[in-house]
């Protein structure tokens, strides 16, 4: 029952390394209009994805690799972006706001003493995660066996999107002085890598719930988020992920799932997220500031499912959510460069572009024009590529949307530890809000509160 995984999210689209080939830099095309195609974590071409597996071992130099020297990039982050007009309203202009001002969340809760499960392609020991001290307590590779979070100490292609998602669950903020910080910073994580790349099997994303569940005791798992699914519809009467899903919330462990980014096709929403007792989470685009007023429905798959099940339950920001450049990549490389040209005199661009050979083909090949139009290119990439700063970009699709919701459901288990599944379920239901200006087939009971939902974890303790 193999299929190509779809992670359900946009964090791939148009990457920097995707440009390589082309003299000019790209325009960057509306996302909403276009459909969705198998997903490479790390947002390069597949062309662009076999270079990396084969060079990633002579890309670790100062540009951002660990083997680096005195040139690696600051980590004084600024607040803002690093281009465009900070009076603009276009999301690509200016950073987005943290997660926790956008959605309101409660800060008094951080998710200590709750430990997650995360099922991805895989992960990465970001400094989000590990500084001060590491908030990872496990990491088993289902394919290859690998127990152990030194297995995470160097990165891979393949770590991108797991890295993304669990930092923006769990991450502190360390690399953007706590700006970026997740809403559950001090949850613990538990990390299972079920695939490779963009491919992952059906099967192996029900073996990773199965290992969650016979491992639930050892780490005290008390949720699992799943931002992946495979690649047809199945009744879940009649499919062994979901039945593991379905034994996974009977066993104690709220289950969160990404619906997908198949909004385009109506009633289209497969396993885990088909799965009644799974929280589904679907999006919102609130052009990372919701002052702006501009808040609309994200291209979220929906349903009803093919049990006739209404499919996501809650929404949440889907769009313009911060998220890591993963360290010691040709991507990483390559925004540490732009950084770098961007924070530089004019008289120094042309030195800087000589002594980076290669890192961005289009600045080779305008080393020798005028500043102004070295500087077009330079922010034009900045731009196009949505990076904030040296450390982090802006991603979109409901992977990360997903994560968000566990987040909130970590604080939820904090301030009542004995809550069960199904009640922290409910509880975000009966406090979620729908937006009037999207179906209800979109939205489900609409968006998350985090604010009221722990409230109501709150009056529900004995």
């Amino acid at each position: 029952m193999g299929s190509a995984w779809r992670f359900p999210c946009n964090c791939t689209k148009n990457g920097l390394l995707a440009t390589l080939s082309q003299p000019k830099v790209s325009v960057k095309k509306d996302r909403r209009k276009e459909d969705h195609p198998d997903r490479i974590p790390d947002g390069v071409d597949r062309r662009a994805k076999e270079d990396r597996a084969k060079n990633y071992e002579e890309d670790k130099d100062e540009l951002g690799g660990p083997d680096g020297g005195e040139e690696v990039i600051s980590v004084q982050i600024p607040a803002a972006p690093l281009h465009g007009d900070h009076a603009s309203h276009d999301p690509r202009d200016r950073a987005p706001l943290p997660i926790a001002e956008r959605i309101g969340a409660d800060s008094r809760f951080t998710g200590r003493g709750v430990v997650a499960a995360f099922l991805d392609s895989g992960f990465f020991a970001h400094p989000d995660l590990m500084t001060p001290h590491s908030r990872i307590h496990a990491y088993h590779d289902l394919l290859g066996g690998k127990d152990g979070v030194e297995h995470l100490r160097s990165s891979d292609a393949s770590s991108w999107h797991g890295m993304m998602s669990t930092v923006v669950a769990a991450g502190n903020g360390s690399l953007s002085g706590g700006r970026f910080k997740s809403l559950a910073p001090d949850m613990g994580l538990v990390l299972v890598k079920v695939g490779t790349l963009s491919r992952v099997h059906h099967d192996d994303i029900a073996r990773g719930i199965e290992w969650v569940i016979l491992n639930r005791a050892r780490y005290d798992i008390r949720v699992l988020n799943i931002s992946a699914g495979g690649d047809y519809e199945i009744s879940y009467l009649e499919d062994v992920m979901s039945r593991f899903a379905e034994a996974a919330v009977r066993a104690g462990i709220v289950v969160v799932a990404a619906v997908g980014n198949q909004g385009h096709r109506p009633g289209y929403v497969v396993p885990p997220a088909s799965v009644p007792a799974v929280i589904t989470v679907g999006g919102l685009d609130d052009s990372g500031n919701p002052h702006f007023g501009k808040i609309a429905g994200y291209r979220s798959s929906f349903g009803p499912t093919v049990d006739g099940l209404q499919k996501p339950e809650v929404i949440t920001l889907a769009d313009w959510i911060a998220a890591p450049v993963l360290p010691g990549t040709p991507t990483a490389k390559q925004v540490a460069l732009l950084v770098k040209l961007h924070k530089a005199k004019d008289g120094e661009l042309e030195g800087l572009i000589q002594r980076y050979p290669g890192v961005y083909p289009p600045l080779d090949v305008a080393k020798h024009q005028p500043a102004y139009l070295i500087r077009q290119i330079i922010e034009g990439a900045l731009r196009n590529e949505l990076v904030v700063n040296e450390h982090y970009k802006m991603v979109d699709g409901t992977s990360f949307a997903a994560p968000i919701v566990t987040s909130v459901v970590a604080q939820m288990l904090e301030a009542n530890p004995a809550m069960k599944p199904l009640a922290v379920k409910r509880a975000l239901i009966q406090t979620a809000r729908r937006l009037p200006n999207l179906d209800v087939d979109r939205q489900g009971w609409g968006a998350i509160q985090p604010r009221l939902a722990v409230e109501r974890a709150i009056g529900a303790r004995t």
